[in-house]
């Protein structure tokens, strides 16, 4: 059995209904009754939410699944085995109906190595539509006229909370019982467009994206302000960052909650602060935690200082104020036609073409074919744009 149609969820009464009769699926058993379901539709809805706000490290709290009849919301911290979830993903047979999905993609890679096979990005969808408003609520409103409640109380709600309120329950559910519906309006409109191959290239790129743990040795490097640290005052800022990681994991609570990046670089900076009058240090300002941050400043005091890593340039690459007008003037040249294109087409300059790509080109205009193998270039880009590009090109070297 494979069904084709989502007109129930289309029906705004129907869909109010579904919302407010969502199933909390809490049992490995139940997960795989309803992953068996999703599994004989062609398009489900899918979204998910997290505790990052409130909690560390950061795990998944809930995915929601939307399907014609019914919405299930699964509790990964009660289910014990989500691979029944794993195996929906991956079903080459169904396509996965997400909004704004890098960090969906993301989250399922980090916690359980899930992959999504097909999905369908309603965002990227829209922005393709020429869309300017690309949140949910934005979008729901403009293609269905449907006012969802998108406010931040529920967007930073601490999903971790057993058990689920109806507010969060019934706010959940609404970020899945359109989104199959908006699919359809904006398959239908991409392939007047002529523009439904370039969306499902960008999804299937997305569908791609790995989670990558940041690097232990420079992840402090991160904290806003750090580029005004001198070598010593770097090395601080480790021993903190390190030591803020630790009480954020024993706490259970995010690093920002436990120090600010402000008061790292603060205290980075001036490792002879006197503590007992600084502001800002929450939990630290009394002992025994105080003795503990103290200890934290002392070690990085102490540690042999740091050098941040320097990308290497070759001097002779570096071009002199002569060839600098010459780069800048055709980079201006490149974003007008760019500009002209997006005017042209309707749509966001970012989709016309990568500006890491016109940088280069400025360089470098002569190595436009080895310019179109660069992996921030797509395939439709190149199709659409490689000879306008290069008459550009042609036009100013």
């Amino acid at each position: 059995m494979n069904h084709n149609s989502y007109h129930h969820i289309g029906s705004y009464s129907v869909a109010q209904d579904l919302m407010a009769q969502a199933e909390l699926i809490q049992t490995n058993s139940r997960l795989s009754e309803v992953m068996e379901l999703a599994a004989t539709y062609k398009h489900v809805a899918f979204d998910l939410e997290s505790n990052g706000f409130h909690r560390y490290p950061e795990r998944i709290c809930l995915i929601q699944i939307g399907l014609p009849e019914s919405i299930y919301l699964l509790d990964p911290l009660s289910i014990s085995d989500m691979k029944p979830l794993g195996k929906l993903l991956a079903d080459s047979d169904v396509e996965i109906v997400v909004h704004s999905g890098d960090y969906d993609v993301r989250s399922l890679d980090r916690d359980w190595g899930f992959r999504i096979n097909r999905l369908f990005d309603t965002s990227i969808a829209a922005a393709f539509c020429g869309s300017d408003r690309l949140g949910l609520g934005s979008i729901v409103k403009e293609y269905l006229d449907i006012e969802l409640d998108k406010s931040k109380h529920f967007q930073r709600a601490d999903w971790t909370i057993r058990p689920l309120s109806a507010e969060l329950k019934l706010y959940a559910s609404t970020d899945v019982a359109h989104l199959v519906s908006l699919r359809e309006l904006f398959v239908d409109q991409l392939d007047e467009l002529s523009r439904l191959k370039w969306v499902m290239e960008e999804c299937a790129r997305l569908s791609n994206v790995v989670y990558r743990a940041p690097d232990a040795n420079w992840a402090f490097l991160s904290v806003k302000g750090s580029r005004t640290l001198d070598s010593q005052s770097l090395a601080v800022l480790r021993s903190l960052y390190v030591f803020r990681e630790e009480q954020a994991v024993l706490l259970d609570r995010p690093p920002f909650k436990v120090l600010s990046d402000t008061k790292l670089i603060e205290l980075a900076a001036n490792p002879e602060l006197d503590l007992e009058t600084s502001r800002g240090l929450g939990r630290f300002a009394f002992s025994p935690n105080l003795q503990k941050l103290r200890n934290a400043i002392q070690s990085g005091a102490h540690s042999i200082p740091l050098t941040r890593p320097k990308v290497s340039v070759d001097s002779h690459l570096r071009p002199n104020v002569e060839e600098r007008k010459k780069i800048d003037d055709r980079l201006k040249r490149l974003k007008a036609w760019r500009v002209r294109e997006s005017n042209r087409l309707g749509l966001h300059v970012g989709l016309i073409w990568p500006g890491v790509s016109l940088e280069r080109l400025a360089k470098k205009p002569d190595e436009i074919r080895e310019e179109m193998k660069m992996p921030e270039i797509r395939s439709w880009q190149r199709r659409q744009w490689e000879n306008s590009l290069g008459d550009v090109l042609d036009s100013i070297f």
